[in-house]
């Protein structure tokens, strides 16, 4: 006889749009180059808070204090991977995660494999710097307040963007200089110069990875020797140079890399450097320890050995369920840190009064957190993703 069964399920209210609560020193975010997307992660609480999706390749989220606002470049393909191409800065919503609207901008902007320092915001938050490479360089300026391209400021052999106050940014140039340029009150080039060197790119170049701390860029040189940019005054001021690595250090082959190696804490003062021991041209090595420096007094404060910050596949966390017998996730966690090495790629602090250091490994989609204080591992969060390229920290205690 046939019977009918009814589900009593009610059905789903679409169309809910959740607001997030204020944004908290602790949130991280992640970006992964698979997913296309920003991961936005409490690490805290271990939470998932939501994505910032993004175009082609790899991208570098802007983020301002003014306005709850996140702005990213990003370039689309009329077929995905081909066709005609469109460039844009996006701007999305810190409250819902929400697209807010686009500025076209020149189809020109640079695709490398790693993001950092490709695009830049005015201190003031009016504008925004985006680097463009084809073969010939150039910033493609956009008004963020008016939401309007403004224009394209070449720079002649020098490459990508970094603030230097309310109307100036600087890039790298391959003699070892910077390139400067002034903005007017609409975004248009004021003024132009290249500053003396102040690397030596045959001898001992510089990484593009630079961090900032204040007022001041911290560049860290292949062999360890940091040189600190300071774009306070009406001209960048290069102050003296330290190396991260003494005598002992330098013969046991310690030295940065990864993709993010370096991370700072404003306030403190505080430099955090990403080492692992290894030849000439091991830049691009994961790490396996985190140095401390205090760069007022330019002496490593701490060390801090890392573990490995979590294995996931297609955005699964590997490891047994709590509900399993009771040993188990204890024993996978102590495997975890004694048989599979760091491989930390990427490293973030959080700009709070007691920051926590957050580590990432490229091919998997979960951060390893640490006191960045002291050095104590605090947890795992995971999982955030499929992998992960950079990490942002970029709220205070204040904001």
């Amino acid at each position: 006889m046939p019977c009918s069964v009814w589900a009593q399920v009610a059905p789903e209210q679409t169309g809910l749009v959740e607001k997030l609560p204020p944004a908290h020193p602790r949130w991280v975010f992640a970006t992964d180059l698979v997913l296309e997307r920003a991961s936005v992660v409490d690490i805290d609480q271990s939470r998932f808070l939501g994505v910032v999706p993004a175009g082609y390749g790899t991208f570098l989220p802007l983020f301002s204090r003014q306005r709850p606002e996140i702005y990213l470049p990003s370039t689309y393909y009329s077929r995905r991977t081909r066709g005609e191409r469109t460039d844009v800065v996006e701007i999305y919503s810190t409250e819902t995660l929400g697209f807010i609207g686009e500025i076209p901008i020149p189809p020109k902007r640079a695709l490398n494999r790693i993001a950092l320092n490709h695009a830049a915001l005015s201190d003031d938050e009016r504008f925004l710097a985006v680097f463009n490479w084809t073969t010939g360089t150039s910033l493609s300026i956009v008004d963020v307040e008016r939401r309007q391209f403004v224009t394209e400021v070449d720079t002649p052999g020098c490459s990508l963007a970094y603030a230097a106050g309310p109307r100036r940014f600087f890039s790298l140039c391959p003699d070892g200089s910077a390139f400067v340029v002034e903005l007017d009150d609409d975004g248009r080039e004021h003024r132009r110069r290249r500053t003396a060197t102040f690397f030596d790119p045959r001898r001992d170049p510089v990484t593009e990875k630079a961090v900032r701390a204040g007022a001041v860029w911290y560049f860290v040189s292949f062999d360890g020797v940091v040189h600190p940019v300071d774009v306070s005054g009406e001209e960048l001021r290069f102050l003296p140079t330290w190396s991260l690595v003494d005598e002992q250090a330098r013969q046991q082959s310690w030295r940065t890399g990864g993709a993010q190696h370096l991370a700072a804490h404003s306030r403190r003062g505080l430099l955090f450097a990403l080492m692992h021991r290894g030849g000439p041209d091991t830049h691009k090595e994961a790490g396996s320890e985190v140095w401390v420096f205090d760069v007022r007094e330019r002496q490593r404060l701490q060390r801090i050995p890392l573990r490995f910050p979590g294995a996931t596949i297609y955005g699964f966390a590997i490891e047994p369920d709590r509900s399993w017998w009771w040993p188990l996730p204890w024993l996978w966690q102590r495997a975890l840190d004694r048989w599979i090495p760091p491989l930390v790629k990427s490293i973030a602090v959080t700009q709070d009064d007691d920051p926590l250091l957050v580590t990432s490994c490229e091919f998997s989609g979960a951060l390893g957190v640490y006191r960045a204080l002291t050095g104590e591992f605090v947890r795992r969060v995971q999982p955030i993703g499929w992998m992960t390229d950079l990490l942002f920290a970029p709220y205070d205690g204040d904001h």
